[in-house]
């Protein structure tokens, strides 16, 4: 089996109402999605970024099967200029992630079989929405609060950092109000602070009971993060922003983390963010991926999230305490929805891991060519 093409698809689509959070306000979805074929006539799905065009020329006529090997190639060919971070190491992640479905679907496994095996069939998930929206407060944003709360989840993420203080702390003790003190609340604030400011507004969040404090300051800020975690009793989570495992070592060694957060459509894949979550785990900080894309990047994340072992090993690890607990996206996107055949729909606060052959999804090629995006 060879590698005969390499194809790009940039999808959007229109949001009804849009969104917000403290660094920026979207009237849409966007995801780049990657196709690979082969010469048998099996085709793999990845999910990434741009810039997968300068690394084709290293894929093609090559086995697919040889996932490491080719891993390696494409990493080198960016290593020089440094360009596997950004958008270089979004564009490997979206090759290795094609080349994993692949190898699935040639051999008739799942990729968590190929991974090692599963650990766990389903995987326990929070739901992440409550963004800012015009005309959000009160009654939209604790509607939607609750309607979480009556589909099951056990925890869910909102936003802060794009509002004054006293404004956010007021809309996170609503939220906490209207759900009650048995589910997990958590706070994203996209890097919006300094260490000074994250640790003020940390203080009084913690009266709220939030269980962590996520991407509280600049993601390259080990020394912030440090002084941020010595200072407050939640969890420190992040890392979505990181890039192959060189990028999340200091960070992890260092244990500027309570929990790691890599994103597999960025991180460099399955194959690296395998070797990341391993990192994590000889560390003791847990590993909770961050996924907020396509069912491609949905099914990639489930897979790998059931072969992580739990951290630390107990006799009867939960969620939130020892397993690993995956983001499900919830705010409104036909990508998610409608690209593939099969949607993914929490029970219970979990997602059962697909068992059907690599993914375990199919992309509906009609859904896609109407949400690619056309110059």
């Amino acid at each position: 089996m060879r590698i005969t093409g390499v194809e790009t698809f940039d999808l959007s689509c229109p949001l009804e109402r849009s969104f917000g959070w403290s660094q920026g306000w979207v009237e849409s979805r966007d995801v780049f999605v990657v196709k690979i074929s082969t010469d048998d006539g099996l085709v793999g799905w990845g999910e990434g970024c741009t810039a997968v065009e300068a690394l084709t020329p290293l894929l093609i006529g090559e086995d697919p099967m040889d996932r490491t090997g080719l891993w390696e190639r494409c990493f080198q060919a960016l290593y020089n200029a440094n360009n596997f971070v950004g958008i270089g190491g979004s564009a490997l992640s979206a090759i290795d992630i094609a080349l994993w479905d692949l190898a699935g679907k040639a051999t008739g496994l799942p990729v968590c079989d190929l991974l090692g095996g599963r650990v766990r069939k389903r995987v326990a998930v929070y739901a992440t929405g409550l963004y800012y929206t015009e005309g959000e407060f009160p009654d939209r944003l604790l509607d939607e609060a609750r309607g979480y709360v009556d589909a099951g989840f056990e925890g869910m993420k909102t936003k802060i950092g794009g509002l004054s203080l006293e404004d956010d702390l007021q809309r996170v003790a609503a939220i906490r109000d209207a759900i009650g003190p048995e589910v997990k609340l958590m706070v994203d604030a996209n890097l919006a602070y300094s260490p000074t400011t994250a640790i003020r507004i940390g203080q009084q969040l913690a009266a709220l009971d939030v269980f962590w404090f996520e991407e509280p300051v600049n993601p390259r800020d080990i020394d912030g993060l440090l002084q941020v975690k010595g200072a407050l009793p939640m969890a420190i989570a992040g890392g979505e922003n990181l890039r192959t495992r060189f990028d999340f070592r200091d960070f992890l060694t260092r244990r500027a983390f309570d929990i790691v957060q890599p994103d597999v459509a960025h991180c460099g894949g399955l194959t690296e963010m395998q070797r990341i979550a391993a990192m994590a785990n000889a560390c003791g900080i847990q590993v909770c991926p961050h996924v907020w894309g396509s069912p491609i990047m949905i099914a990639a994340s489930l897979h790998l999230a059931a072969t992580l072992p739990p951290c630390p090993p107990a006799r009867n690890p939960l969620p939130y305490a020892q397993e690993p607990v995956m983001e499900f996206d919830q705010t409104p996107s036909a990508i998610r929805d409608e690209l593939c055949t099969t949607r993914f729909e929490a029970q219970d606060s979990y997602l059962d891991v697909p068992t059907g052959p690599g993914l375990g999804v199919e992309v509906d090629e009609e859904a896609l060519k109407h949400f690619t995006r056309r110059d």
